[in-house]
């Protein structure tokens, strides 16, 4: 069962990161990120080519209140973002009955290959197990995704299947793995 989560509250701190919630003066740094060819698409978004759809996505992150920056400590600059949001796992008879949200994530392709997303999801995870009653968290990749892929599988999610996936705001259908990992009692 999909649980409403607020993340205005929230303030996760790692060793090389803090996951907080997003400000308005993270424009340009989301900006940066999100404007580099490549990165949005792994997600299923276009890359940004103005500040100004920026401008408007921020607002929503703002509104949601689901996603969380993920910020380079030692830079104190947002690289990337964490989210949480409504599971495919809800419409699952084998997992529906559990308290479940689904994680999202993506990083600027500058710190790609550094440990920093697995570092984020896995601070998530405990986060949500621990404070926040969540049973099982899922997540999913496109297959030609495999840096995802390497994050979800270092972070213990188990794989379940594959699906069709069509990704709205590219208007392109995608093969996709979708993983769950159960909190353990």
């Amino acid at each position: 069962m999909d649980v409403n989560v607020d993340v205005s509250g929230i303030l996760i701190q790692t060793k090389r990161l803090v996951l907080r919630p997003w400000r308005k003066t993270d424009l340009s740094d989301f900006f940066a990120y999100a404007s580099q060819p490549g990165v949005g698409e792994m997600a299923g978004w276009p890359h940004h080519r103005s500040k100004r759809t920026t401008r408007k996505i921020l607002g929503a992150f703002l509104k949601a209140k689901t996603s969380l920056a993920i910020v380079n400590r030692q830079e104190n600059k947002v690289i990337g973002s964490l989210g949480m949001y409504k599971s495919w796992a809800n419409e699952d008879y084998r997992y529906k009955h559990l308290r479940e949200k689904e994680i999202g994530f993506v990083l600027s392709r500058d710190y790609w290959g550094l440990g920093l997303t697995p570092e984020a999801v896995s601070a998530m995870i405990d986060y949500c197990f621990a404070a926040l009653d969540i049973e099982a968290l899922t997540c999913g990749h496109f297959l030609e995704n495999t840096q995802s892929k390497r994050v979800i599988e270092k972070c213990g999610f188990p794989y379940i299947m594959e699906c069709e996936h069509y990704a709205t705001q590219l208007k392109k259908h995608f093969t996709a793995a979708r993983y769950i990992i159960i909190r353990s009692v």
